[in-house]
């Protein structure tokens, strides 16, 4: 955790979720990835979405998110 007198430092990173089930479904796949790999994660952007379609059917749900998280310093 932060001292007292340094400030706090955050990183965003942007990633593509995606799901058969829906977009707030792939958002929180995205997440679920991140967080694998990525400690102290504060938000979720939704930048967009989009879906690839086959047979006039939506088959796959993709969310485009930016992901911030605060940075680890070393004391």
């Amino acid at each position: 955790m932060p001292g007292g007198d340094e400030p706090t430092v955050a990183k965003v990173i942007e990633l593509i979720g995606s799901s058969p089930k829906g977009w707030e479904d792939a958002a929180a796949n995205a997440v679920k990835e991140a967080s694998k790999t990525v400690r102290n994660i504060k938000g979720v952007y939704l930048k967009g979405c989009t879906a690839k379609v086959k047979d006039n059917k939506i088959v796959e749900y993709r969310a485009n998110v930016k992901i911030s998280f605060v940075v680890d310093r070393e004391s």
